[in-house]
C-alpha cells in the first residue's frame, strides 16, 4: 500500500435529510449539531449518528467521502459542510478510488460508487456548482471496520500511489 499524509478538514454526521424537495425552497434547519470534531465510524453500519446509519439500502453507501480540492474549484469562500458528504478530505483524489480499498485514519472503507452532486449545489454552494462538480462530487464508502476519525492530519492508505496525489 501507499501511505500520505492528508488532513481531514470536516466531519459531518446529520440525523436529517435538509436537501428536501425543490431547491428553490431552501434547505430545512438544522435539528442539532451536524458538525463533529471527531465521529464513530462502524464497519457495515456507517457513521454513528448519521441519516444513513445501519440504513439497508445505504450499507455500501453509507459514508460519503470528498476531497476539498473538488469544492474549491469552484471558487474562494465556499462552505465545504454545504456538500453534506460526511468526510471532506485534503490530499485524497477520492474520486478516482471507484471500486478500491483504501484507510483513512486507521478505518478501512471500500469506494463503491461516485456521490454524484444535485441541484442543490446550484444553491447550496453557488450557481454552476451541479455542473462543476460531475466527475467530482466524491465517493459513497462502505465501512469495512470501525473505528474514530478526527480532524486534522492523518495518514491514507491506497493500493495505487496515483490516487494519493491531489490532480487538482
Amino acid at each position: 500500500m501507499y501511505a500520505r499524509a492528508v488532513t481531514i478538514e470536516l466531519l459531518l454526521a446529520s440525523s436529517q435529510h435538509r436537501y428536501e424537495g425543490r431547491p428553490s425552497d431552501g434547505p430545512r434547519d438544522a435539528t442539532g449539531p451536524e458538525l463533529h470534531d471527531s465521529v464513530e465510524v462502524r464497519a457495515g453500519l456507517g457513521i454513528v449518528g448519521d441519516r444513513y446509519f445501519g440504513q439497508r439500502a445505504h450499507r455500501t453507501a453509507s459514508v460519503t467521502v470528498m476531497a476539498a480540492e473538488s469544492i474549491e474549484r469552484l471558487g474562494p469562500g465556499l462552505d465545504p459542510a454545504d456538500t453534506r458528504r460526511n468526510i471532506i478530505v485534503r490530499g485524497l483524489d477520492i474520486d478516482a478510488m471507484r471500486g478500491e480499498d483504501f484507510e483513512l485514519g486507521g478505518i478501512l472503507f471500500r469506494a463503491h460508487r461516485p456521490a454524484n452532486p444535485c441541484a442543490w449545489m446550484d444553491v447550496a454552494l453557488s450557481p454552476g456548482a451541479f455542473k462543476a462538480l460531475r466527475g467530482h462530487g466524491g465517493m459513497r464508502c462502505e465501512p469495512l471496520t470501525s473505528g474514530t476519525l478526527a480532524l486534522g492530519p492523518t495518514v491514507a492508505r491506497t493500493l495505487r500511489a496515483a490516487v494519493a496525489v491531489p490532480l487538482f
